[in-house]
């Protein structure tokens, strides 16, 4: 039996994850947590094989710091993300985090279970997709002017080629303007790029913001 436990913000999101896993006789969800606090409290009194996580969930403080947070209590914790953030630039860096495996959320439920048995199992799950960018980029001594910016300036960059100012990111990120702006500066010198004109047209060209959400709530950088 793999037991599961859910960390989303989102109720139907949950509510639909248990319908789908309540139909899976070796699977059992033992535990759902709407908040990172709430899921960190959970994760440290439940016990679990597989931790299925949203990188979007309130109260996070960036894409990665629950899943660090994980990392940190529950090091041989499985965790499969769940996330709607594309996995073409988010699979292989939460993966790097210590990720087990990840899946987005228009999958269809056998992938689900699929991958909730795989790492459950101690294995890790990539989708064909994802496993076809990670063969390429094996083959590719030439890394993209985006693929060098830290998790936090890759959230940053999104934003900014999203067309959202500086005050907007700052608000919806919790840091002051004068952080942004110096973020912004760091993201324009590694991408060798003058204005956030070119990083609008560096994303759309790259296919990097045509499934972009909105910069989720951060604390600190």
């Amino acid at each position: 039996m793999v037991r599961v436990v859910i960390a989303d913000g989102h109720f139907v999101i949950r509510e639909g994850l248990k319908f789908i896993l309540s139909k899976i006789s070796d699977i059992q969800v033992v535990g759902e947590a709407a908040t990172r606090a709430s899921a960190l409290q959970l994760i440290l009194k439940q016990e679990y094989d597989v931790l299925l996580m949203d990188l979007q969930i309130p109260g996070a403080g960036g894409e990665f710091e629950l899943l660090k947070d994980v990392r940190q209590q529950r090091p041989r914790a499985a965790v499969l993300v769940f996330s709607a953030l594309p996995e073409k630039y988010y699979g292989i860096r939460a993966l790097r985090s210590g990720a087990a495996g990840y899946l987005t959320k228009d999958c269809c439920s056998e992938d689900l279970v699929r991958a909730i048995r795989k790492v459950g199992a101690g294995g890790r799950y990539v989708s064909p997709a994802l496993a076809e960018i990670m063969v390429q980029r094996l083959g590719d001594s030439h890394m993209q002017p985006h693929e060098s910016l830290s998790t936090r300036e890759l959230e940053v960059f999104l934003a900014l080629a999203s067309g959202k100012s500086s005050s907007e990111i700052a608000r919806a990120m919790s840091l002051s303007i004068k952080t942004i702006s110096t973020y912004r500066a760091r993201i324009l010198e590694k991408m060798n790029l003058k204005s956030s004109a070119e990083l609008m047209q560096y994303a759309m060209r790259n296919e990097l913001i045509e499934d972009s959400l909105p910069v989720s709530s951060s604390r600190a950088a």
